[in-house]
């Protein structure tokens, strides 16, 4: 018998028929004998709706309130998925975030899981019923319903996996696993059938949609296996873990890229001490996630600083980035909407030279020019121009040969099969 937590995106539940398929999958594995836990996100674009009806009422709401709004789509979706369990004879019984235990801050639209008191669902789970769970939301100490950010039903699954000490945390979607580009980018892309958490997560943060990062995160920090595979087949999907001995080491595991991002530049502010943190301290107060970062060499006692940040943290980003411009006497500032990042993200590229000359040189074959570049030991970025990222992605896909059963990658001497 194993302790399950699944977890259904808006997809997986986006009408009531997939909300009854959903039903008999869950059913089906508590009568192979497990125990089962599902978080569930809210029925397919019910999110993206009730932010269109938000922006009827007011282009700046209060971020409390939007929290109130948002939390609700979860709360259908626990009831319906509950009441089709039930109709199929099984016990069963639906908790909201605060219901169950999700503790947070009070970073409303973006809270941070702070603890997870899982004794309500425990109990459950020992008087033999299916547990529901609303994703994406939870609760402060003082009451505050909160959310946790787009895709927080990941990071909910991955938490409430944690707090039970759940054997495996799998994660439904449309897509039937993690690939080494975006399929509909590079059609001969490949499913990448186990991973490592520090790939995973270069990979979430470079652009990868199919998990959260914050989500691979808490999996990392508290050792949860995930699993993420399609809800529309039972075929094995990509599984994330410590890396081990067993698992393919591939100098590059995938190319991701990233529309989402906005570059901002403030120019000619004073090179001196202290400047670099009074820009970004500004930022972080205002719960803006920075990205990337330059500063430009040093001419005639100024300089210039450029970042990239979330487009939805852009109304933020420009009311910091205005205010510390006056701050610090600064020329002018600029916001480009129009970048997209794209990224190699690899475990080999550690001990195999040349990675980076072969990425500049595949990119600037296919014409792409570079604007800004950050790495890390396992991930090269570049900044680019938006309408060039496709070719971008498709080059360096087919120049490190991942399109390919012959891809860029060794096993290491004396290792067994893949995990």
């Amino acid at each position: 018998m194993a302790l399950v937590v699944t977890k259904f995106g808006g997809t997986s539940v986006a009408d009531t028929e997939r909300i009854m398929s959903v039903a008999r999958r869950l059913i089906a594995r508590e009568e192979a004998g497990d125990q089962v836990v599902a978080v569930v996100s809210a029925m397919g674009d019910v999110t993206d709706e009730l932010l269109v009806k938000a922006a009827e009422i007011s282009p700046s709401p209060p971020e409390r309130e939007m929290d109130m709004l948002l939390a609700t789509g979860e709360q259908v979706t626990i009831a319906l998925l509950a009441m089709a369990i039930h109709s199929l004879g099984h016990e069963v019984i639906s908790f909201t975030g605060s219901q169950v235990g999700i503790m947070t801050d009070a970073g409303h639209t973006k809270a941070k899981i702070t603890e997870i008191r899982a004794d309500r669902v425990r109990r459950a789970l020992d008087e033999g019923r299916i547990v529901i769970i609303a994703g994406f939301q939870g609760v402060t100490e003082d009451g505050q319903i909160t959310t946790l950010g787009r895709g927080g039903s990941d990071t909910t699954a991955v938490a409430i996996a944690a707090g039970i000490g759940a054997d495996v945390c799998e994660l439904y979607s449309d897509v039937d696993g993690v690939y080494t580009a975006d399929p509909r980018v590079v059609p001969r892309a490949r499913k990448i059938d186990v991973i490592s958490y520090e790939e995973m997560l270069e990979m979430a943060a470079t652009g990868a949609r199919v998990l959260q990062l914050r989500a691979v995160e808490f999996a990392r920090n508290h050792g949860v296996v995930i699993h993420s595979r399609s809800s529309f087949n039972d075929v094995p999907g990509t599984v994330v873990k410590e890396a081990d001995s067993t698992m393919e080491q591939a100098i590059i595991s995938g190319v991701t890229h990233d529309t989402s991002e906005a570059k901002i530049t403030i120019r000619d502010v004073p090179d001196v001490p202290g400047v670099a943190a009074v820009v970004f301290g500004q930022l972080a107060e205002s719960h803006v996630n920075v990205d990337m970062i330059i500063q430009n060499v040093s001419e005639r006692g100024t300089t210039d600083i450029s970042f990239t940040a979330p487009i939805e943290d852009l109304v933020r980003a420009r009311r910091a980035t205005e205010a510390v411009a006056a701050e610090l006497g600064a020329r002018e500032w600029s916001v480009d909407e129009s970048i997209a990042k794209v990224s190699l993200v690899g475990a080999g590229m550690k001990t195999h030279p040349g990675v980076a000359a072969q990425m500049f040189r595949a990119l600037a074959d296919a014409g792409v020019n570079l604007d800004m570049i950050s790495t890390s030991s396992i991930r090269i970025s570049c900044v680019i121009s938006a309408d060039e990222v496709e070719r971008a992605v498709r080059a360096l896909h087919e120049s490190f040969g991942l399109d390919s059963d012959e891809v860029s990658a060794e096993v290491s001497p004396g290792c067994g099969e893949e995990a």
